[in-house]
């Protein structure tokens, strides 16, 4: 699968998009990109954020600001439901028309500059947000404009962003790795219950395996194996959910040894399968 554009087009009435989306399978598109500046709220859970050159898990839900044009990889890959996220897009001479008009939106300027780099900010601006946003979900045009405007300003604001430099030196930007990549990320995706051999990878990537791992290294950060142990101990949490045992969960996530999966399991998640249901499970009485 190749890299894909998103076309995006603004909610009747507005200048801008405001979704909700409650069903990973109502999420088309994976590694893409748009002109449109985005923001994606996600109030819980973890998974992967992977936007042009970094490549991180996060945690415990997200609230990212991506730039124009920025490669990202679809915030719902490797998650099932249940899922939520909110997200907001806007067209980038939106706001930019307005900034040498308005002095007071020089904060939110800076802001915009900075998501050319892509933003994640830390939880009290995730609740604070996710508040917000959730609110404009209901309001009319014009309130949920000026709602708009005092979000940036919060954004802009905030002491917990983090910067992720995700657009440095624009090597994800060449088609021919972004192409690689995307078709990667679907075998793993369609794959990840069973064995999956590098020998393919390599060969759809079109690379010799000893490339293609350095290849694999260079954009993701993580090995191979890294990368799927991560993606697999995603799948089981979600399958622990369920009335399964223990070791059903560990196959059908890609295990094929209970033993290995139960070390995988505690080494990333910090406690045992078993631990983690019990855990789980309690939160959700």
């Amino acid at each position: 699968m190749k890299l894909q554009f998103e076309p995006i087009q603004p909610l009747a009435g507005s200048s801008f998009t405001l979704q909700h989306n409650t069903d990973v399978e109502s999420i088309h598109v994976l590694w893409h990109y748009h002109p449109e500046y985005e923001l994606v709220y996600i109030p819980s859970g973890r998974g992967r954020r992977h936007i042009g050159q970094h490549n991180a898990q996060y945690e415990n839900g997200e609230l990212v600001f991506i730039g124009p044009n920025l490669p990202h990889l679809s915030f719902s890959y490797g998650r099932q439901n249940p899922y939520e996220q909110i997200v907001l897009q806007l067209r980038a001479d939106l706001l930019e028309d307005a900034f040498g008009k308005f002095p007071e939106l020089a904060a939110i300027k800076q802001l915009f500059a900075r998501a050319h780099q892509g933003l994640s900010f830390g939880a009290k601006t995730r609740a604070a947000i996710g508040s917000a946003l959730q609110e404009m979900l209901a309001q009319p045009a014009f309130p949920r404009l000026l709602s708009l405007l005092q979000l940036f300003q919060q954004l802009a604001e905030a002491q917990d962003a983090e910067v992720l430099h995700a657009d440095n030196g624009g090597l994800m930007l060449h088609g021919k790795e972004k192409e690689r990549l995307s078709k990667i990320y679907r075998y793993i995706q369609q794959h990840f219950s069973q064995p999956i051999e590098v020998s393919d990878l390599a060969s759809l990537a079109n690379l010799s395996v000893p490339a293609f791992c350095r290849y694999f290294k260079k954009m993701s950060g993580q090995t191979l194996t890294e990368f799927l142990q991560e993606y697999r101990v995603s799948q089981a949490c979600v399958l622990l959910l369920e009335d399964l045992p223990i070791t059903e969960v560990s196959y059908a996530s890609g295990f094929n040894n209970l033993s290995h999966f139960n070390k995988t399991f505690r080494r990333l998640m910090g406690v045992s399968p078993s631990a983690y249901r019990k855990q789980k499970m309690e939160e959700l009485e």
